[in-house]
């Protein structure tokens, strides 16, 4: 299995077998947070135009996203788990559109497939690919606004790395540990910040809180969205 590392929408672009893309702080711990509280459907986008559109195309949706890790103007919720959490999901379709995460999705086009990862499901994703058994992994580090790299999606390839070559996941305790003081994970506990709970540092640092993973397809109308694959992790 040829496993190669990458970063942001340049890397996003040139994944080939399957990718996998990281999003740790927050679009991939919303996704399957939202979709674990029973949304129907999570359809991720890249432009907030095409996501307003959706609301006219598509009855009850959510609107939920972020630019700059602020809530846009309009939707219902921001990219944070915590809010994802306290809106009623469940029996909704949502769209997702943020600054980094939900840009590696749509602009993985050469990827067979294209899950997206983050600390919360990190072994299912692990299981996921060596069961598929693929020629190709490509593990895409989206970063700080799919521009720069970040600790948490370094940390998260890292752990991805390691599993999918016979290592164990770290822990909640030793993930929280090494990004408390990432500098992204600063909004979290500074109380001007209203935009960025502490509970979403807590949610995106949990680690292995699901036993499933998002992958990528196209629905029936067209429109991509992440569809729940449950996976047997064998403990």
């Amino acid at each position: 299995m040829k496993l190669e590392v990458v970063d942001h929408v340049a890397g996003a672009a040139q994944a080939r077998g399957i990718a996998l893309v990281i999003d740790v702080f927050r679009a991939f711990t919303v996704a399957p947070h939202a979709v674990a509280a029973g949304a129907t459907r999570v359809m991720p986008v890249g432009a907030i135009e095409d996501a307003l559109a959706l609301r006219q195309r598509i009855p009850g949706v959510l609107l939920v996203g972020e630019r700059h890790a602020r809530r846009l103007p309009g939707f219902d919720a921001g990219n944070s788990p915590t809010e994802i959490l306290a809106l009623n999901v469940a029996g909704r379709p949502v769209a997702h559109t943020t600054h980094a995460g939900t840009q590696g999705l749509v602009h993985a086009a050469g990827a067979d497939e294209v899950l997206a990862a983050s600390m919360v499901n990190v072994s299912a994703l692990a299981h996921y690919v060596l069961a598929r058994a693929p020629r190709e992994v490509t593990i895409v580090r989206m970063g700080h606004e799919a521009r720069e790299r970040c600790a948490e999606d370094d940390l998260c390839a890292e752990a991805l790395v390691g599993l999918l070559e016979g290592r164990l996941a770290p822990s909640t305790d030793e993930v929280r540990e090494r990004l408390r003081e990432a500098p992204a994970a600063r909004k979290f506990f500074d109380p001007a910040c209203d935009w960025a709970p502490q509970t979403d540092f807590d949610y995106c640092t949990e680690v292995d809180r699901f036993d499933f993973v998002l992958r990528l397809r196209t629905g029936g109308d067209g429109l991509r969205e992440l569809e729940r694959v449950d996976v047997a992790v064998r403990q």
